[in-house]
């Protein structure tokens, strides 16, 4: 993506490189690679890959656990993409997160678009572990807007 106004770091020049949203990500485990995950979403795939990367890493969750959660993102910066708005304050969710949840981050002044219950994120991940017993694989996907599948073999 280029900006079309002079003077800013993506704007459009000779030799530039264009920015892009995608982001796929690897994570390793004592030295070695062990994930690889990502997904497709604009702005908000960084947000939702690191929701899935905690809650599998530091919430002990396999990985379909880790995709199904309940996602969220924020609004706050200006889009990548033309018309390029901002909502400061807005965070999309889920309508699966709880009432509770929603009532607390409206109280502490987040303005909240909720969204329908599996609206956010299209994750997908892939990880390999060295067991006694030789390579264990292991794959999740989205079941968000169809498109994601595991397969191994």
């Amino acid at each position: 993506m280029f900006w079309l106004e002079e003077g800013l770091p993506a704007s459009l020049a000779p030799g530039k490189r264009p920015r892009s949203t995608l982001s796929p990500s690897m994570a390793f485990k004592d030295g070695e690679p062990y994930l690889a995950f990502g997904t497709p979403g604009g702005d908000q795939q960084d947000q939702w890959s690191t929701l899935m990367f905690l809650h599998h890493v530091h919430h002990g969750m396999n990985l379909q656990e880790a995709i199904d959660c309940p996602a969220f993102h924020i609004e706050h910066m200006p889009s990548s993409f033309y018309p390029r708005t901002a909502q400061p304050g807005v965070v999309g969710l889920e309508s699966r997160f709880p009432e509770a949840t929603r009532n607390a981050l409206a109280h502490r002044g987040h303005r909240l678009r909720v969204g329908d219950a599996w609206s956010e994120g299209r994750l997908s991940g892939c990880a390999r572990e060295q067991t006694p017993e030789g390579v264990m694989l292991k794959a999740a996907a989205n079941p968000r807007g169809m498109q994601g599948y595991a397969v191994g073999r």
